[in-house]
């Protein structure tokens, strides 16, 4: 059985700083406003998979001179025959306009990644798919393991490189590195490593860096969260960094105390880690959403000024921001791969030199759950219908 995962109204600390700057834009305008069509970033470069535009509707007058096609009757020498004649009209259903002036459905890779000052390097630690739909509205989002073992292409005439964890991607596709020479750097790699193994195909992306997410929650006066158990961040030999201890009950988190919580994973695994994400996440989300942080949004808005990488505009930032506010609880899903079909394992990694941990699984069986996902079809309903 699929483990549950929590629903988010924001899902993903990546796609959250780029809703901020978005509402921000919104409200105060300025020299974003002067490029509002224009990509903030480099694009991917891929063939969309998604709809980007509405089909046509009928106007009652085009449906009324449609011809049906009601069964009838007849008689013939051979006998009574039915028989197809257009004698009335099957009037199709208009598809409503999508909201905020968006498109119809919107797909945009979000990534954390562990760099500290800037997207030159680092790995893509939390990778995650969000759907966007602007008709319905419904905004689900899909955490895609970085341990999964994968082809990474477009990479082999350096040192010889094929395969990686799926982190890696985004690590070789960075500039500093020097590997990748295609579209979009580290999101662009990463991107294609996607659409390779598992056809995924996104839109757009936006990566946030450590420092980014430290400074988002400094810029709110920090965030409140309620643990329901302890939660042990520290080290467990030598090579490992302190995280901290957290027990349970009520916390103030300061930026740098909710970067350590949300790292925390030693001693659990990548699902428990998503999780304490999530719950750091809902209590930011509840923070920028109250009254008493607005008069700090022009703080907010400084303290990404060259901190977050994204190819969205202002205009596609603003049609997100308009749509947060229209989705029902119901609407807002976040979800995983099912555990079973992930097993752990180790390969050897010529990189390292040595086996490395890795999550196997068949990849025709991930292959299916991504175009149930693109295609809006799975999960059709939250685990629980909003943040605790």
């Amino acid at each position: 059985m699929q483990k549950k995962r929590k629903t988010l109204l924001i899902a993903g600390g990546a796609i959250l700083a780029i809703v901020i700057v978005a509402a921000a834009v919104v409200a105060y305008g300025g020299k974003a406003m002067q490029r509002w069509s224009a990509p903030l970033g480099p694009g991917l470069g891929l063939p969309t998979q998604t709809p980007t535009a509405m089909q046509p509707t009928a106007t009652e007058s085009e449906l009324a001179s449609l011809p049906d096609l009601t069964p009838t009757t007849r008689a013939s020498a051979a006998g009574t025959q039915t028989v197809v004649l257009p004698t009335a009209t099957i009037k199709p259903t208009a598809t409503p306009a999508p909201l905020c002036g968006g498109p119809p459905v919107m797909t945009i890779l979000g990534m954390g990644v562990d760099g500290e000052l800037d997207y030159r390097y680092g790995l893509s630690d939390v990778i995650r798919v969000m759907r966007v739909d602007f008709v319905t509205p419904k905004v689900t989002m899909l955490s895609i393991p970085r341990d999964l073992w994968v082809e990474i292409p477009g990479i082999a005439d350096h040192y010889g490189l094929t395969h990686g964890k799926l982190n890696q991607a985004y690590f070789y596709g960075s500039p500093g590195m020097g590997y990748y020479d295609g579209p979009g750097g580290g999101p662009g790699l990463l991107a294609r490593t996607l659409d390779l193994n598992f056809g995924m195909r996104p839109d757009h992306y936006g990566a946030v860096n450590m420092q980014t997410f430290v400074k988002i929650v400094n810029a709110v006066g920090g965030i409140d969260v309620y643990l329901p158990n302890d939660v042990d961040g520290t080290p467990i030999d030598d090579k490992t960094e302190d995280m901290g201890y957290f027990e349970a009950g009520n916390h103030h988190f300061t930026g740098d105390m909710a970067l350590r919580f949300s790292r925390i994973r030693k001693r659990y695994n990548d699902f428990t880690r998503a999780d304490n994400q999530n719950l750091v996440i809902c209590a930011l989300k509840e923070k920028l959403t109250s009254p008493t942080v607005l008069p700090k949004i022009p703080q907010i808005i400084s303290s990404f000024q060259g901190s977050v990488l994204t190819d969205l505009s202002p205009q596609q930032l603003a049609q997100l921001a308009c749509l947060v506010p229209k989705l029902r609880s119901e609407n807002l899903i976040f979800t995983g791969l099912p555990d079973e079909i992930l097993k752990p394992g180790r390969v050897n990694s010529p990189q390292q030199g040595d086996s490395t941990y890795i999550l196997e699984a068949d990849f025709e069986v991930i292959r299916d759950y991504v175009s149930q996902f693109m295609a809006g079809t799975w999960p059709t309903e939250p685990d629980e219908p909003t943040c605790p």
